[in-house]
């Protein structure tokens, strides 16, 4: 028997402390209290293991993993949106983890998974544990998969609203750590899958969950902690991008003249005033400089440009960089140096949109017209 007592201490201990930095987190946001609750159940299993460790049934299979599907789903949901309000309809999401609590704690003496290699023993119990398993790897895939389409949708919606790239807004992280999350526990699945057949691995899956929930809890509030709550002009943004997906200029009222003429606007200030130098541009920048209204800027870059803010802004970036490429004067400059001149904020997304609209890496192109390497 693997002794995971020192794993669920650990697990305990810090998924407790993180619980209580991120509940006491000022400003009290909804995210950051679903977060906090997240976290405090990590702390809440962990405890339970370990008292099932020492031989007193608390339950005949964990439960509390009914609640991590929601809970991610739920905080994406509330930091892609800040003025979302928690309402009752959202209790629905727990509605697995309620029914197999009652479940767990009224067969806690019959340790019904504790054993995987048992899985498919033929007793009475044997359908109760492939619904368990089933409903359990549906939770996790499909709220995986929500939790995905929520952030790639809210961060398309952004480039029609800003040109740069930024953790605080696009929430990338969260975005890798939650396919980190589902791509972890598919493996975790895989192996006990494994177990249930044979001696194939030569450990027991069950416990190796506990040190993957406590590592990847640190992980979670921690990078949770540093992020600061989306408020101002984000919160703007946010709504923005939110009301532009759903009605779609429905409702605009922009005529095509006009828009052909706001086009030329916009080409002739990007053209003479250069605010696309500016690394933290945003619509709302750009409205203010010309008058343009904001969602008349996203129909027309899209209608009549063919392109959202992002690449609209970006590609005058580019252009300027080559111009300042180009130019002797700036040989002694780096092509990082030049890029952030050029109004880029981020070395990856300069490279991958110069290598996008070029097809050559800066430093390929910049060799090519110059003859100078780096």
């Amino acid at each position: 028997m693997v002794n995971i007592d020192p794993i669920l201490y650990i697990g305990i201990s810090q998924s407790l402390f993180a619980g209580l930095l991120i509940a006491t987190k000022k400003p009290f946001t909804t995210a950051n209290r679903i977060l906090a609750a997240w976290v405090f159940l990590i702390c809440i299993e962990l405890t339970f293991a370990l008292i099932n460790s020492k031989g007193i049934e608390m339950y005949s299979f964990p439960f509390v993993s009914f609640t991590y599907g929601p809970l991610i789903y739920l905080y994406i949901s509330f930091m892609t949106d800040p003025e979302k309000k928690f309402n009752r309809l959202n209790l629905l999401h727990f509605v697995p983890f309620v029914t197999f609590f009652v479940v767990s704690v009224i067969f806690r003496t019959k340790p019904l998974l504790r054993d995987l290699r048992s899985f498919f023993e033929p007793d009475r119990f044997i359908s109760l544990r492939i619904v368990y398993s089933t409903v359990m790897f549906l939770s996790v895939t499909g709220y995986s998969i929500m939790a995905f389409i929520l952030i790639k949708k809210h961060q398309d919606n952004l480039r029609n609203l800003i040109s740069y790239t930024s953790n605080v807004i696009t929430l990338n992280w969260l975005k890798i750590l939650s396919i980190s999350f589902y791509v972890a526990f598919l493996i975790l699945f895989i192996l006990g899958g494994l177990n249930m057949i044979g001696d194939i691995i030569p450990f027991d899956p069950y416990f190796v969950v506990f040190g993957f929930i406590s590592v990847f809890s640190f992980v979670y509030s921690f990078l949770g902690i540093r992020q600061p709550v989306i408020f101002g002009q984000e919160i703007e943004i946010s709504q923005e991008a939110k009301k532009s997906e759903s009605e779609k200029y429905i409702k605009s009222g922009l005529k095509d003249d006009q828009a052909d003429e706001y086009l030329k606007i916009l080409i002739n200030i990007m053209e003479t005033d250069k605010p696309f130098l500016d690394r933290d541009l945003s619509i709302h920048d750009l409205a203010m400089l010309t008058g343009i209204p904001r969602h008349h800027i996203t129909q027309v870059l899209n209608e009549k440009h063919g392109k959202n803010f992002f690449t609209f802004i970006n590609e005058y970036r580019v252009k300027d960089v080559i111009s300042r490429f180009s130019d002797p004067a700036n040989n002694n400059f780096t092509i990082l140096a030049i890029a952030y001149d050029s109004g880029f904020n981020s070395k990856t997304t300069f490279n991958s949109i110069f290598k996008l609209q070029t097809g050559l890496t800066p430093s390929e192109f910049r060799e090519k017209i110059t003859g100078i390497r780096e």
